[in-house]
């Protein structure tokens, strides 16, 4: 499988970018979201405290999944300093421009990736 063109590169590169500050804007508004909630029934009723803790921990659980991409963001765009962006982590092969289209941060190629996910499936 050929490797990235330089033009496939540059576009990646910009799409990681803006991942980049999307995902960052992301995490700076929903850290309010994520502040404790306030245990005073005098002013929030049972129910709607138990929705605001629920509500609390999905935003919780969205701002990690929002976490974990932004490293993976961050260690992709690394990779083009170095030249390893493109490049399969475990088996060393190009990932492919497609794969890469749709997951810019994707750090396997398709069939290692898909072998991880049966490993740990099973």
């Amino acid at each position: 499988m050929p490797g990235l063109s330089n033009a496939e590169r540059a576009e990646l590169q910009q799409e990681l970018l803006a991942l980049e500050a999307e995902l960052r804007t992301q995490l700076a508004e929903g850290a309010e979201a994520a502040a404790p909630v306030e245990l005073d029934q005098t002013r929030v009723g049972r129910l709607s405290r138990m929705d605001a803790m629920q509500m609390q921990a999905q935003q919780k659980a969205e701002r990690e999944r929002h976490q974990l991409q932004l490293s993976k963001v961050v260690v992709a765009l690394q990779k083009f300093a170095t030249q390893d962006y493109g490049y399969c982590q475990q088996c060393d092969e190009d990932i492919g421009y497609p794969r890469l289209k749709a997951r810019p941060e994707a750090s396997l190629c398709i069939r290692c990736q898909s072998a991880n996910e049966s490993l740990s499936a099973g």
